[in-house]
């Protein structure tokens, strides 16, 4: 009886697996088939398998230099993201620093998040122009930064609110300053909210175009997301193996970073309660 009534749950739970696999499942299919195979049957289980289109947007394509660069981008960005998100989540979420308008700094904070990204391009286009740096990397790191850093910021803040300022008081007693308070005791404390932050930022960066494609002008600094536009060229118009190839090989890093942050989540659920 009690499997009759699950069986509605497990029903949903498969359909929303496979509406969300499927298309993963899809690109898997056409990366590993033959160009013919793929504009002439449409199958759901490849005819042909090859590695052909793998090998060749790394040997033809040179895949390995806008991987490298969405690397740089992503890491540079996410680490300037995650120092200023985190220590200016700790000063606003917790009383013992006196911020003034703190309420009015967080809702302007918040409002960076909700405008649309596109809102800040002809700014910083403008900026970035006026300073030379348009063929670089530095513009699409800021404009990374200026999306996260108000995500990182507000999700941290109800994080550091559920510390409980006793433990901050003890250390303080003990003799630790206000940096090995915030590093050795609060920041174990969160370390679930980081893994989170880590993750959706590193997402949201390494997925990003719309800043790529408009201050990334030389192909040398093309990130991946660009690259991949660019593979279905005019010249050649049905390389969906290669887009396909490019699109697994681009998730790799993500899902590496969610399994390895998973683990950290998982331990800082009691990390930095127990005082040594």
């Amino acid at each position: 009886m009690n499997r009759l009534r699950a069986m509605p749950k497990y029903g949903l739970l498969a359909l929303v697996l496979t509406v969300t696999l499927f298309p993963i499942y899809w690109m898997l299919v056409m990366a590993m088939q033959r160009s013919a195979d793929v504009l002439t049957d449409v199958t759901l289980w490849p005819k042909s398998i090859t590695l052909e289109h793998f090998i060749n947007i790394f040997a033809e394509d040179h895949y390995f230099i806008p991987f490298i660069n969405s690397f740089i981008v992503t890491a540079v960005s996410l680490l300037i993201v995650l120092a200023f998100g985190l220590s200016s989540a700790y000063v606003l979420g917790r009383k013992a620093f006196r911020v003034p308008f703190k309420r009015t700094l967080l809702i302007w904070i918040l409002l960076v998040r909700v405008l649309p990204p596109i809102a800040f391009a002809l700014p910083l286009y403008i900026l970035m122009n006026d300073a030379g740096l348009l063929n670089t990397k530095i513009p699409v790191i800021l404009a990374h930064v200026l999306v996260n850093l108000p995500f990182v910021i507000w999700f941290m803040v109800t994080f550091f609110y559920t510390v409980p300022e006793e433990i901050e008081e003890s250390a303080r007693i003990d003799g630790a300053s206000d940096f090995l308070v915030f590093y050795k005791v609060v920041l174990p404390l969160v370390l679930p909210g980081i893994a989170a932050v880590t993750i959706l930022s590193f997402m949201d960066s390494w997925n990003e175009y719309l800043y790529s494609v408009i201050f990334i002008q030389s192909p040398g600094d093309f990130t991946i997301p660009l690259k991949l536009a660019t593979l279905n060229s005019e010249q050649e118009l049905t390389e969906w193996g290669k887009v396909a190839s490019g699109g697994i090989v681009s998730m790799v890093p993500v899902i590496l970073t969610a399994v390895f942050m998973q683990k950290h989540l998982m331990s800082g659920l009691t990390a930095g309660a127990i005082k040594e």
